[in-house]
């Protein structure tokens, strides 16, 4: 991989990581548009430290106040009712399903779920349930503005074990590329109930441990093929700096607009992506005999 390819692919994980429009799969196209060699679930995982780092540092009140509930509830019973203690186990519960299926499918993860087809197949379903998920929610909404005794969206505070489980699921979904770790989690939480802001920022939090331990796990695989450690430390410092001011900016987006932007771009870039696969303009596996 050469420090060019590096800074492309640092820039789109960087871009792409907080939207609902799927950044692995975004790495995979970018390299078989270019030609490159697929970067790979190694690469991928190692990069998504640097957006999440932006996220620790974004979050890092509600991190620190999370954590602090949380090791003092180890101690002290009286704090396992506080709702940030509370949301510190949610988290950890979260997580349980992506790591389990994570360790289990990690040669389809690494292989055919790579495959073009299964993404374009991914980025369109998945964008049509965010649509959903999104008019329901906007819908839920308006009724509630007009009806001020109704049911009101659900917070942060309303969350449990059974939905934090939901989520989690979710989550997992994600290990397959085109789905999208914040579509999958934030149209889950949509359906469930949950405002946008509150669903897109335990979406983020939820990511935390999961992609951590995974870039973690993934370490030992740099140095082997073409991807080489100064390329990929480059790739994730780019995807950290631009991760930074994405989330920031996706934050405020999401308290005002619909996400049906992403969801008309997910569905164009499907059709397209197995429209140029069809007409033999890419192979469902581009870049990956060489990867």
């Amino acid at each position: 991989m050469s420090w060019f390819e590096s800074f492309v692919l640092g820039l789109v994980q960087g871009l792409t990581e907080f939207l609902p429009v799927s950044s692995s799969a975004h790495l995979r196209l970018t390299a078989a548009f270019a030609g490159w060699h697929d970067p790979g679930a190694a690469f991928t995982a190692i990069t998504q430290i640097g957006t999440e780092t932006a996220v620790l540092i974004y979050f890092r009140k509600d991190i620190a106040t999370i954590l602090s509930a949380w090791f003092r509830s180890l101690r002290d019973k009286s704090m396992r009712g506080d709702h940030d203690a509370q949301l510190g186990w949610l988290v950890i519960v979260g997580s349980i399903p992506i790591g389990v299926l994570g360790v289990t499918l990690k040669d389809q993860i690494e292989g055919p779920f790579r495959d073009l087809r299964l993404i374009a197949t991914t980025l369109i379903v998945m964008g049509v349930v965010l649509g959903v998920a999104d008019r329901l929610a906007a819908r839920a909404e308006r009724e509630t503005g007009r009806h001020t005794a109704g049911n009101h969206r659900k917070t942060l505070k309303d969350l449990g074990v059974k939905d934090g489980l939901i989520y989690g699921v979710c989550q997992a979904m994600a290990l397959i590329p085109g789905v999208s770790r914040s579509g999958a989690t934030i149209s889950g939480g949509l359906l469930m109930g949950y405002t946008r802001e509150s669903a897109a920022r335990y979406s983020f939090l939820l990511a935390i441990p999961a992609v951590l331990a995974s870039g973690v796990y993934e370490l030992k695989d740099v140095g082997e093929g073409h991807v080489a450690w100064g390329p990929t430390i480059f790739a994730t410092v780019i995807a950290f700096v631009v991760g930074y001011a994405v989330i920031a900016w996706f934050m405020k987006f999401i308290t005002t607009k619909s996400f049906m932007p992403f969801v008309y771009y997910r569905v164009a870039l499907g059709v397209l992506l197995f429209v140029l696969v069809s007409m033999g303009v890419l192979s469902p596996h581009a870049g990956e005999s060489a990867g």
